[in-house]
C-alpha cells in the first residue's frame, strides 16, 4: 500500500504545518489549520534514471500567439478589460457573493460566444441542468453549441471534455467540486487546489479558456487558499449590494491587460445590461435643497463617479451616541468627528451621527474624507451646500487638507459634468483650492462661522 502523509493546511495563505497549531505561523491566522492527507507523487518515488525526460528548451519568439486568438464575450467593453477577450489556455477566477450576479454574467457571455460558433461548456455543481436552462432561456443564451452538465466529481467530468475540446469551459463553482487524488469534503484547500490545477492543466494543454467562480467569504475576501489567485491569469470580482440594481465587475489581477480596471453593470430582468456611462448613475434622484449631502468625485481605476455621500447628525438621547456608516468604514467617521471637534472647536457629544454612501455604492480612498466632513458640517448646522457643488480631499489630523491621486481626472471630469464650486485641495500650479477645514467653514458657512 502507497504511504499517506498528514499534514496542516491554513485555509487563509495555503501554509503548511506538521502539526496543528492554534495559530498559522506564516500570516497568523487563528484556528485556520485543517488535516490534510496527500499520498507521495508517483514523480518523486520514481529512481533517478526512471525519472521522465523534460521537455527540450524553446525560442520564445517561436511561441505560439494566443492573444491574437482571443474569443469576443460579445460585449466590447469586457473585452477591454479583460485584455482583448478570453484567451485560449488562459484561467480566469469570478469571485462574488451568493446572489450577486456571477451565473447570470457568465451564461450571458457564454450564450455570446456559442452564438459566434464556438463550443461552450457549462459544468455546474450547483445547480441541476433544467435551472441552468430555465435561467438561460429568460437570458436568452440558449444555443445549440451550449453544452451543459450537472456533476461534481471532476474525475468522470474530465474524459467528456476530450470527445467534445470546447473554446470555454466555465466551472460553477470551484469549491463544489471534488477530485478523488485527496482526502476531504468539497470546498476545502486539499480540494480546491486539486481541482484547480487538473481543470487549469486539461484547459492549457488543450487551449481551453477556464473561468473558475469562486466563492467569497464573510471579509469579501475570495475562499479557499490564496495559491488560487496565484494559479490563475485573472481574477475579477463582481460587486455590489444585492437589494440595488448596480454591479461592480473589478478586476484585481490581468496578466493580459491593466489591474484595477472595473466595468458598472445594472441588473434587470433580462440580466446584466452594461453601463456606457457610469459617472453620475450613483447619484439618483437628489433634492440639492436638503441639508446632509454631498458629492464626492471618486476614482475607482481609471473611472471618476460622482458620488453622493449623506450624512444626518441628530439629537441623541442615549448616554453614549450612536456612530453608525454605510458603505465606508466606521473608523473614518470617526476620525473625521474626531478632528472637526478639535480644530473647530465642535460639540458632537450630544448627536447621534449616522452616514452612507448614496446608490448602494462602496468607497475607501481618503479623498472621501472632504465630502464627509461637508455632510457632517451641513447636517449640524441644518444648511444645504451648494447644488452644483462637488468634493474631494483627504482630511489629515490637523485639520489641514491634503492632495489625492488623480486629482486632474477628478477635476476634468466635474467640469465635464457642470459641477461649480470645486472644493478640492489646494495644487501648486493652482490658484483656488481648501487649504484646512476652517477655510471649509469659511467657504461654505461663514454666516455661521461669524454667528
Amino acid at each position: 500500500m502507497v504511504k499517506t502523509r498528514e499534514i496542516y493546511i491554513c485555509s487563509a495563505c495555503g501554509g503548511q504545518a506538521s502539526q496543528w497549531k492554534g495559530q498559522c505561523s506564516f500570516c497568523g491566522a487563528w484556528n485556520t489549520l485543517a488535516l490534510s492527507v496527500f499520498a507521495p507523487s508517483v514523480q518523486n518515488s520514481l529512481k533517478p534514471g526512471k525519472r521522465p525526460e523534460l521537455q527540450k528548451l524553446a525560442r520564445l519568439a517561436d511561441a505560439p500567439d494566443l492573444l491574437s486568438r482571443s474569443l469576443s464575450t460579445g460585449l466590447p467593453a469586457l473585452d477591454r478589460l479583460l485584455g482583448g477577450g478570453l484567451t485560449p489556455g488562459s484561467a480566469i477566477l469570478l469571485g462574488g457573493e451568493p446572489g450577486i450576479g456571477k451565473s447570470t454574467l457568465l451564461l450571458q457571455f457564454s450564450g455570446a460566444v456559442a452564438a459566434a460558433g464556438h463550443k461552450i461548456v457549462y459544468l455546474s455543481g450547483e445547480e441541476s441542468l433544467g435551472q441552468i436552462k430555465a435561467r438561460a432561456e429568460r437570458l436568452g443564451a440558449l444555443h445549440d453549441n451550449l453544452l451543459a452538465v450537472s456533476a461534481n466529481l471532476i474525475d468522470e467530468f474530465l474524459p467528456l471534455l476530450e470527445t467534445v475540446r470546447p473554446s470555454l469551459l466555465v466551472a460553477d463553482s470551484v469549491q463544489t467540486l471534488i477530485s478523488s487524488k485527496v482526502e476531504g469534503l468539497p470546498g476545502n484547500v486539499s480540494q480546491v487546489r486539486a481541482v484547480a490545477a487538473d481543470l487549469m492543466e486539461f484547459c492549457r494543454k488543450n487551449e481551453i479558456t477556464l473561468v473558475l467562480v469562486g466563492h467569497v467569504t464573510k471579509d469579501g475576501n475570495l475562499a479557499g487558499p490564496k495559491l488560487l489567485e496565484h494559479m490563475v491569469d485573472v481574477v475579477i470580482s463582481l460587486e455590489g449590494e444585492r437589494e440595488e440594481i448596480f454591479r461592480l465587475l473589478r478586476v484585481l489581477k490581468n496578466r493580459f491587460g491593466p489591474n484595477q480596471e472595473l466595468l458598472v453593470f445594472q441588473m434587470l430582468g433580462q440580466g446584466l445590461e452594461l453601463v456606457e456611462d457610469p459617472s453620475t448613475c450613483f447619484l439618483g434622484a437628489r433634492d440639492p435643497g436638503l441639508s446632509g449631502a454631498a458629492v464626492v468625485m471618486s476614482v475607482d481605476g481609471q473611472r471618476a463617479f460622482a458620488v453622493e455621500l449623506q450624512a444626518l447628525v441628530a439629537r441623541s438621547f442615549l448616554s453614549i451616541p450612536r456612530r453608525a456608516a454605510l458603505g465606508l468604514d466606521v473608523n473614518r467617521l470617526h476620525l473625521i468627528l474626531a478632528v472637526l471637534e478639535k480644530r473647530l472647536k465642535l460639540n458632537f457629544g450630544q448627536s447621534d451621527i449616522y452616514v452612507k454612501i448614496g446608490g448602494g455604492g462602496r468607497m475607501q480612498e481618503p479623498a472621501m474624507d472632504l465630502a464627509l466632513a461637508a455632510a457632517v458640517l451641513s447636517s449640524y448646522y441644518d444648511l444645504p451646500l451648494p447644488e452644483r457643488g462637488v468634493f474631494w480631499g483627504e482630511v489629515d489630523l490637523n485639520g489641514q487638507i491634503r492632495p489625492v491621486t488623480s486629482h486632474s481626472l477628478r477635476k476634468e471630469q466635474a467640469q465635464r459634468l457642470g459641477y461649480e464650486p470645486l472644493f478640492h485641495p489646494r495644487m501648486e500650479k493652482e490658484r483656488d483650492g481648501i487649504s484646512s477645514l476652517n477655510a471649509l467653514m469659511e467657504k461654505l458657512f461663514h454666516r455661521k462661522k461669524h454667528g
